[in-house]
């Protein structure tokens, strides 16, 4: 018996994985995931920006990347201490693909 194929064709993450983007397309994500979670904390605390640089022990900046969805390239001490200066944990885990 043959097999049938999907009508709509290939999914949309194969498509992103066949154009190699998949990477990218997840990072940039979790990353405004990340950024809009602190923010919403920063705020619900009502902790200026200037503030929790200070917490963080860096500049007003670094907090603007921080805070920034587009920013990728934030290390993880720096999103640890975000989160801590906020009274929040990072928490980070590997799923199966």
């Amino acid at each position: 018996m043959a097999k049938k194929q999907n009508p709509s064709g290939q999914s949309f993450d194969a498509f992103l994985h066949e154009q190699g983007l998949r990477a990218d397309i997840d990072s940039t994500a979790t990353k405004r995931v990340l950024a809009w979670q602190l923010e919403q904390a920063r705020k619900r605390i009502r902790l200026s920006k200037k503030d929790l640089a200070s917490a963080m022990k860096t500049s007003r900046t670094q907090v603007e990347r921080v805070l920034d969805p587009t920013n990728v390239a934030v290390s993880l001490d720096t999103l640890e201490r975000a989160a801590g200066a906020l009274g929040m944990k990072l928490k980070i885990e590997l799923v199966e693909a």
